[in-house]
C-alpha cells in the first residue's frame, strides 16, 4: 500500500502536522506592491527633458528643467495614489481617499509635457503658440488618466457606521500598520529569507484582525492593546532579534523568536475568532428581537 512520505528529513514531518495545524503557506496573504515598472519607467522622460536642454540656453534650460521637475513630482504623486487605491480595494470598509493623487498627477503629467512643447516650439522658431502646447498636455493628461483610471470617488461599506469610531480606528490601523512596517524593515537585516516569510506569515494574521476591527469599530475596545501593546513589543523583540542574528546567528535567539511569532499568531487569531463569535451572537440576537415584533404583529413566519 502507498504510504506518506515522512520522517526525520521529511520537509513536513509528521510530528510537526500534528503540532501546527492548518499552517499557512509562505505566499499566503502576500500583497503585491502596485506601484511597479509601469510606474518606474515614468521617472525616465523628465530625465531625458533635462539631458536634452542642457544646451538650449537660459531659457531653454529653465523651461526643461521646470518640465522634468512636474513629471518627477507627476510620477511620485501616481506611485502614492496606485498604494492609497491598493488599500482602499484591500479594506472591505474604506472611505475615499482625501486627496485625488491620481488625477493631480494626470494633469501635472499634461502640464510638464506641455511646458516641454513649449520650449521646443520657442527654441524652433524664436516664438512658439500656445495652442499646440496645450493640446499636446491635455492629449497627455487624458491619456494619462485613461491609463491609470481615476482616485475612488466614493466610500466604501461606511452604511450605518458612525464615522467618528471609523475614525479612531483608521487612526489605530495606521499605527498598528506603521509597527509592522518597521518589524519588517528590522528582520531585514537579519538576512533569514525563512525568518522573514515568517514574520510576513504572522503579518497576514495581524491584519485580519485589523480588518475585523475595520468592519465593526465597536471592537477596537477589545482589539486595542493588540494593535499597540503586543505590536509594538513584536516590532522593538524584531529589531533586537535582527542585531544578534547578524552579528552571530545564535540559534538559540532564532529558536525563542521564531516561539515568540507562534505565540503572537496564536494570540492574534484567537481574539479575531472571538471577535467573529460575538459579531454572530449579536446578529442571532438581532434576529431573534425581529421575529418576536414581528409575531406581536401577527406577521408568521415559515
Amino acid at each position: 500500500m502507498a504510504q506518506k512520505f515522512g520522517g526525520k528529513y521529511s520537509p513536513q514531518s509528521t510530528d510537526d502536522t500534528t503540532q501546527i495545524p492548518n499552517q499557512r503557506g509562505q505566499f499566503d496573504g502576500a500583497r503585491v506592491d502596485p506601484a511597479g515598472f509601469r510606474t518606474n519607467i515614468l521617472f525616465l522622460p523628465p530625465l531625458l527633458i533635462a539631458f536634452f536642454s542642457l544646451n538650449d540656453g537660459a531659457v531653454g534650460l529653465t523651461l526643461g528643467l521646470v518640465a522634468a521637475a512636474l513629471l518627477v513630482l507627476a510620477a511620485w504623486v501616481l506611485r502614492e495614489g496606485l498604494r492609497a487605491e491598493s488599500a482602499y480595494h484591500a479594506r472591505k470598509v474604506a472611505r475615499r481617499p482625501a486627496f485625488p493623487r491620481k488625477i493631480f498627477a494626470s494633469a501635472l503629467t499634461g502640464l510638464g509635457i506641455g511646458l516641454a512643447a513649449y520650449k521646443n516650439d520657442m527654441l524652433d522658431a524664436g516664438s512658439a503658440s500656445l495652442l499646440a502646447p496645450a493640446l499636446y498636455g491635455i492629449a497627455t493628461a487624458v491619456l494619462h488618466g485613461t491609463a491609470f483610471g481615476l482616485d475612488p470617488m466614493q466610500d466604501k461599506g461606511m452604511e450605518g457606521i458612525d464615522t467618528f469610531q471609523q475614525d479612531r480606528v483608521a487612526r489605530a490601523v495606521d499605527e498598528a500598520e506603521t509597527l509592522l512596517a518597521d518589524m519588517s524593515d528590522a528582520i531585514k537585516r537579519a538576512g533569514d529569507r525563512k525568518v522573514e516569510a515568517r514574520v510576513e506569515r504572522f503579518q497576514t494574521t495581524a491584519r485580519e484582525l485589523f480588518r475585523t476591527v475595520e468592519e465593526d469599530p465597536r471592537d477596537l475596545t477589545a482589539a486595542r492593546k493588540y494593535l499597540t501593546v503586543y505590536l509594538r513589543g513584536a516590532r522593538d523583540a524584531s529589531i533586537k532579534f535582527a542585531d544578534i542574528h547578524a552579528r552571530t546567528s545564535d540559534p538559540q535567539a532564532l529558536a525563542d523568536y521564531t516561539a515568540l511569532l507562534d505565540d503572537l499568531e496564536q494570540n492574534f487569531a484567537a481574539r479575531t475568532r472571538k471577535m467573529l463569535l460575538d459579531d454572530r451572537s449579536d446578529l442571532t440576537v438581532e434576529i431573534d428581537v425581529l421575529r418576536e415584533r414581528l409575531q406581536r404583529e401577527g406577521v408568521q413566519l415559515d
